[in-house]
């Protein structure tokens, strides 16, 4: 009965198409179909079970597939559900055969043949690759990136969007499958493609996640210690290793990111594996109480112990990482405090939002500072100082912006000020370092900006009399007097007094015959109405 159902849904579909067409063949935008209902049915979040809907064979296929995600994700905590998984992948491979069959059909045009050839090597390749079975999967997943990149070459760029994608989504699946046949430069691939992905989700990432770990322990099992300022220190915890070895490739990735919201993605992933890694040492650092023992000999001679200085290092990494993490942010929040403002009704940002980040910023720096075992690295200490002094240079300098937005001028100049002689500081103290500020945002560009904005400020007071040219010779002087303080007073519209004056002319009407009379009716009304009867 469904498969008439099938029939009956399929052939109105499939004449609609043959009206739109020019020569009479049939087609059917199978991939843009897809796409689009994935992003429309609950694959935008992740919810695989929404997507479970019927349309066509094609859509069979797809319930089919998007149960078989749905168990996938379930699965990682009820391992029994796997077998169900395999189950509906197989029907949604024997779905898109049947719909690879019906398009054999010469009412079909060239490109849905394809299209649909594609997406059934596709769903196969998906059933193989859960199966383990590398080989016929990769040669599946082949086969569909051929296809899709044929068809991407034969349209207009806007039409090929859609197929390269497909083809970018398959990449992971087919270098994965290569190292598992035994292509050993696969791996160096796969986690470049996991990183610029920035840890995003996908239907292999958890496989390529246990991939990236496990190459990164068997690397690890060499590692056996670490140099940082001038000091080596052994490092015998598995987890500090892999996070060690892996650090350079975050690091990469972060720089190589495309757009703020992939960046900010992935410095949050190395934070997150930074405090794992942080709380592996620190729980180390607990249980041994004969580094502890050491470590308290150690600082009475000037030199905390190896396991505490690899844990100053790690803490080190994160901080430094935190303050990155906020210099990004806020270098996106001042390009877009540049920009126009063109829907009033939506809140953009302030210099408040930047006086936080800058904050947090200089509590990392802090907290640098006080990192044990670098109590009596002078150089390093310097740094921390010369990099404080930056971040707040440009702190001050949002304060003072936050005031000019309220107009209150003298207090924005004198930080201005203080921005300046913030700046200067950092001139003088950075000669003696060569690359202490590479990574640090530009002094120069702020003093240009101060400057600019305190000749406006200095001019804001002279919106008064912009229409009346007047020559003043002491504004030439080297104390010119462009406002007058403290200003005049402005005559103000007061609160209006209200007097009811209405009232001396109203004549009220006589009530003589609603009051009752004094003295009427003498004791016998009285005691008339002390028992209750009478009126």
């Amino acid at each position: 009965m469904a498969a008439e159902q099938q029939n009956e849904m399929k052939i109105p579909q499939m004449e609609e198409n043959k009206e739109n067409s020019i020569d009479g063949s049939l087609g059917l935008e199978i991939l843009q179909i897809i796409k689009d209902s994935q992003q429309q049915h609950g694959l935008r979040h992740g919810d695989y079970q929404r997507y479970r809907h019927l349309l066509l064979v094609l859509m069979e296929a797809e319930r089919a597939w998007s149960y078989a995600m749905q168990l996938k994700q379930e699965a990682n905590t009820e391992p029994r559900k796997r077998f169900h998984l395999l189950a509906r992948l197989r029907k949604a491979a024997k779905h898109g055969e049947q719909l690879e069959k019906l398009c054999e059909s010469h009412r079909v045009d060239a490109k849905t043949k394809l299209e649909a050839q594609a997406y059934t090597a596709y769903l196969n390749g998906m059933v193989q690759f859960e199966l383990q079975e590398w080989k016929s999967a990769m040669e599946a997943f082949n086969k569909c990136k051929t296809i899709y990149e044929k068809l991407a070459s034969a349209f207009t760029e806007e039409q090929a969007v859609l197929y390269h994608q497909r083809v970018e989504e398959i990449s992971p699946n087919i270098r994965y499958c290569a190292y598992n046949i035994g292509d050993q430069n696969a791996i160096n691939d796969l986690m470049q493609m996991r990183l610029s992905a920035g840890g995003g989700g996908g239907m292999m990432a958890e496989k390529l996640e246990a991939l990236i770990t496990q190459t990164r322990a068997k690397q690890a099992a060499v590692m056996s210690e670490v140099e940082w300022r001038g000091r080596t220190v052994p490092v015998k915890i598995d987890k500090a290793r892999i996070f060690l070895l892996g650090l350079a490739d975050n690091e990469a990735a972060i720089i190589q990111a495309d757009n703020e919201e992939t960046k900010e993605r992935l410095y949050e992933s190395l934070l997150a594996e930074c405090r794992d890694t942080i709380q592996a040492v620190r729980e180390e650092l607990r249980t041994d109480v004969k580094q502890r023992e050491r470590a308290a000999e150690g600082a009475d001679s000037g030199k905390v112990s190896n396991l505490q200085y690899l844990h100053s290092y790690l803490t080190y990494i994160k901080l430094w990482t935190v303050v990155r993490r906020n210099e990004s942010m806020a270098h996106a929040l001042q390009a877009k405090l540049k920009e126009p403002q063109t829907d009033e009704n939506k809140r953009g940002p302030r210099p408040q939002d930047l006086i936080r980040l800058y904050d947090i910023i200089l509590q990392s720096l802090a907290e640098l500072s006080s990192l044990q075992g670098l109590e009596e690295d002078h150089t390093f200490q310097k740094e921390v100082a010369l990099k404080t002094l930056v971040y707040k240079a440009y702190r001050c300098f949002y304060i003072a912006q936050s005031y000019v937005l309220v107009k209150k001028w003298s207090e924005a100049l004198v930080l201005y000020e203080r921005v300046l002689k913030y700046t200067r500081e950092v001139q003088s103290k950075a000669k003696s370092f060569n690359n202490s500020l590479k990574d640090l945002p530009d002094v120069q560009e702020l003093i240009a900006e101060v400057s600019a904005e305190k000749y406006s400020l200095q001019a804001a007071p002279l919106s008064d009399r912009l229409d009346n040219f007047r020559l003043d010779p002491t504004l030439l002087s080297k104390q010119p007097n462009l406002v007058q303080f403290p200003p005049d007073f402005q005559p103000i519209p007061c609160k209006p007094l209200f007097f009811d004056l209405a009232l001396n002319h109203v004549a009220f009407p006589p009530l003589d015959d609603k009051v009752e009379q004094k003295g009427k009716g003498g004791i016998t009304g009285y005691f008339r109405g002390f028992f209750g009867f009478g009126s």
